[in-house]
């Protein structure tokens, strides 16, 4: 299960250059899917030989807000902290000091997350001088640094792999598997876990949003156990009114980052709706397997009940999953739900997948003879070896001599051929890019 690692601070003070600085790239992707615009912005990110999700999220700003500076502050906080597993407070070391901060500083101690604080703007050792001011907070060290231009930043990735919690790679095939059920309010979520369940232990409403907080609870079907986690609807931020629900759709988000394996439920009358495809990227993010489940089956009209064409209208809406096997179910009848954990199962099984080094390179040298990666600037982008560096999800890292010249489309070829020969059904991929000295280079890119 992947780390989250969340940028919080004021507008204006870097984020978004320190998340593009980590990352390796302009992170924030335009494309005419729905759902490839996130509120908050994900992206993968890989130091030291350790993967975490790194998070960009809004700024502090209590510009026009009629509640106390306390309150609001307190709001974004506890948002952040709701997802997170690292807090990253980014202060400005231009501005200096601000109203504000030792409250911010104090109400995330208070979570017992990790916390590390980055005053950003500091490009010079006179910068650092005039920094002096913010030891004024008690935090026991400083990171002083410069987005802009990396000044610093590879000490602070050290100090953040250093809080990641244990990278846990014990799961076994037949170990317990958690499982979260994830989707837009009122699509059967709840109805669904007492099916199968075969009782009522969540609350079922026609009204959407009855459940708010996740729930945990273990079964066991054969020799196999599972967790199930239902969690509460998830809607696009800007549907989103109160701050009740803000921390609900917190909490199913990090539901997924405790899940291997993810079902998003669809409503099948309804059909596939640009919100489907935002928690299907944020699925994606957090590095779950994948499963699609139609629900309502049983009351789909007819001439939309045609299994394949109603499949491949899914895949084509669901550009982030087209990898993911689609089961059509009714959770009031219980049409085909007993199928569910035989994907379920397949599908950590592919997550789990490990190919062995000598083959891998074996076949990448086979594709890039056959499609080698665009030159850049006239200068040939040559990959010289690959390598599997964990699983849950699988991640590749690829030595080259240009890793920042990798294009975003070539990631996607790769990505396409791996799962060409090595199969991975139902999980996402993870790509970094690394120079073969490690010498110089920056930072690496990922793709999935």
């Amino acid at each position: 299960m992947t780390s989250l690692v969340a940028i919080i601070g004021r507008p204006n003070v870097g984020k978004s250059t320190l998340f593009n600085r980590i990352v390796g790239r302009r992170a924030a992707i335009v494309e005419p899917t729905p759902g490839v615009t996130r509120d908050r912005h994900f992206a993968d990110a890989f130091w030291r030989d350790r993967d975490f999700t790194l998070v960009d999220t809004g700024g502090i700003d209590t510009a026009g807000v009629e509640d106390s500076l306390g309150d609001a502050i307190r709001q974004q906080t506890e948002l952040a902290v709701a997802a997170a597993d690292v807090i990253l407070l980014v202060l400005d070391g231009r501005e200096g000091l601000m109203p504000g901060d030792e409250e911010v500083i104090r109400d995330l101690r208070r979570s017992g997350l990790p916390l590390l604080v980055a005053v950003n703007k500091i490009d010079s050792p006179q910068r650092e001088n005039a920094a002096a001011e913010f030891f004024r907070l008690g935090i026991e060290r400083l990171h002083l640094i410069s987005a802009e231009h990396g000044r610093g930043v590879g000490d602070l990735l050290d100090a953040v792999v250093e809080q990641l919690p244990e990278a846990d790679e014990t799961e076994e095939a037949g170990g317990r598997v958690a499982v979260a059920i994830v989707g837009r309010p009122n699509v059967g979520k709840s109805s669904l876990i007492n099916r199968l369940l075969r009782e009522e232990r969540s609350v079922v409403s026609e009204l959407p949003g009855t459940t708010r907080d996740a729930i945990d609870t273990p079964i066991r079907v054969g020799d196999r156990e599972y967790l199930l986690i239902d969690t509460a609807g998830i809607r696009r931020r800007g549907k989103v009114d109160t701050r009740l629900e803000y921390l609900s759709v917190n909490s199913a988000l990090k539901s997924l980052a405790r899940a291997d394996v993810a079902i998003l439920l669809f409503d099948g009358p309804e059909g596939v709706t640009a919100q489907d495809a935002h928690i299907a990227a944020h699925m994606v993010d957090a590095g779950v397997g994948c499963v699609l489940a139609v629900n309502k089956w049983d009351v789909v009209p007819s001439e939309r009940k045609d299994v394949i064409r109603f499949t491949q209208e899914l895949r084509d809406r669901l550009k982030h999953v087209v990898f993911s096997p689609v089961l059509t179910i009714s959770a009031l009848t219980g049409l085909r739900v007993k199928r569910i954990f035989d994907l379920v199962d397949q599908v950590a099984s592919e997550r789990g997948k490990r190919v062995e080094t000598g083959d891998l390179n074996r076949f990448i040298e086979k594709v890039t003879e056959r499609k080698p990666p665009p030159s850049s600037h006239g200068k040939e982008v040559k990959i010289f070896y690959a390598t599997q560096s964990s699983v849950f999800p699988p991640t590749f890292v690829f030595f080259l001599n240009r890793p920042e010249a990798i294009h975003f489309s070539y990631q996607r070829f790769l990505v396409n051929q791996l799962r060409r020969r090595y199969g991975f059904e139902g999980t996402p991929l993870r790509l970094h890019f690394r120079r073969r000295t490690g010498s110089k280079g920056g930072y690496p890119s990922s793709a999935k």
